[in-house]
């Protein structure tokens, strides 16, 4: 029951909205349309609320300082202040500016990362839009992103802008071939474009373990690589070179402040979401549970659960890792991640038509482990890094 709490739920409130505004019955699924939409935007502005205020309090505990702690208790009140200051705060925009351009650049980011959300299934029986071809129309309207990139940094006429807009679209474009091709492993096993479909393949037990995908060889190193390529295309530290303030001021949205700095940074977040609920679904077995004693917790308990996990997972890592150089950003996309990704789909094809056994799992350990060690020794030699000599003053 409590597993289709919200399912149930928007079923009443269709049949309700629609009984009480005198709408015919073929009205409601143009009905049941919004009440996902409006559910999947008030559900993600809030996790992104909270996800800020989480990270700068992780952050400030890696960097032995405090997080938020003024506004509200524990400083939890924090994104509801920002929020205020970004409403009230003077839209400065440059004389010279394109006005329609850099008007339209946030709401074109912010868009289609919302669009991108509906195809993902957070639930049993929880998916906004079920499509065929799921992953493909999540990967088409995200590509959208690189537009609005190139509009902000273009129409603020500003020299750090565009040269920020300039190093976003190459870093993007670089790491969305290997993100594509570290999903199509999944794909040719599920035999499915689907997300649901891609999710019940993931159903099932072996004793205690469950049949995840990220539980074999070809899916481990996939989810790595997909999760490397998802950093870089969500501008996370340590790919955060687009907005290098040491160079950059803040790259391609230098010029825009207030109301619409903040899209650009909802839109930042809610890709960094729904990355990782692509991540959940084709890696992690989507909404199902780790082991089988755990059935009894409701479906989107664990969904919600595990995009928590890898959003500790980017915090944790934008408190580690150094920002990258711009030759170093691209080396590790073409050099290293290009050709990981092709090898692990020679992988899972091994996989796939092997007999079931340790012969498998041999087999398609040695094709990814194999050439990741001879790319990583070449990489690592082109590099002639010498050892590191510390003076100190006398």
């Amino acid at each position: 029951m409590m597993d289709q709490i919200f399912v149930n739920f928007k079923h009443w409130l269709v049949v309700w909205i629609a009984w009480f505004l005198g709408f015919p019955e073929s009205v409601q699924p143009v009905l049941s349309a919004l009440v996902s939409i409006a559910a999947i935007i008030l559900g993600f502005a809030g996790l992104f609320a909270v996800t800020t205020v989480l990270e700068r309090k992780g952050l400030g505990r890696i960097q032995k300082r405090y997080g938020p702690n003024r506004v509200g208790p524990f400083g939890f009140f924090q994104p509801a202040a920002d929020g205020l200051k970004a409403l009230t705060k003077e839209d400065v925009v440059p004389r010279g500016a394109d006005q329609v351009v850099h008007f339209l650049a946030p709401f074109v980011l912010v868009v289609p990362v919302f669009l991108a959300l509906a195809v993902l299934p957070m639930g049993r029986n929880m998916v906004a839009v079920e499509l065929d071809a799921g992953v493909l129309f999540f990967f088409a309207v995200g590509a959208a992103t690189e537009l609005s990139v190139f509009m902000a940094g273009w129409s603020s006429r500003n020299k750090y802008s565009l040269l920020g807009a300039m190093r976003a679209i190459a870093q993007m474009i670089s790491y969305e071939v290997p993100l594509i091709l570290s999903t199509v492993s999944v794909i040719m096993i599920a035999g499915s474009l689907s997300p649901s479909v891609i999710v019940e393949a993931q159903s099932g037990y072996s004793g205690v373990l469950p049949h995840w995908f990220v539980l074999t060889p070809w899916g481990v190193a996939g989810f790595i690589l997909f999760l490397i390529a998802a950093t870089a295309e969500s501008n996370r530290s340590p790919f955060d070179l687009p907005e290098g303030e040491s160079e950059l001021i803040a790259g391609y949205y230098t010029e825009y402040s207030g109301f619409k700095f903040a899209l650009f940074f909802l839109g930042e977040y809610i890709g960094m979401f729904g990355a990782s609920g692509l991540a959940i679904t084709l890696f992690l077995g989507g909404w199902h549970a780790p082991f089988p004693f755990l059935e009894w917790i409701p479906s989107y308990v664990w969904f919600f659960g595990k995009l928590l996990g890898l959003i500790a997972l980017f915090i944790w890592v934008r408190g580690t890792l150094p920002r990258l150089r711009m030759d170093q950003l691209m080396n590790l996309a073409w050099k290293f991640m290009l050709p990981m990704t092709l090898v692990n789909l020679v992988s899972a094809a091994v996989w796939y038509f092997m007999e079931p056994g340790l012969g498998r799992w041999i087999a398609s350990a040695v094709l990814v482990f194999g050439p990741y060690v001879l790319l990583a020794r070449a990489l690592f030699h082109k590099q002639h890094v010498g050892k590191r000599t510390y003076r100190y003053a006398e």
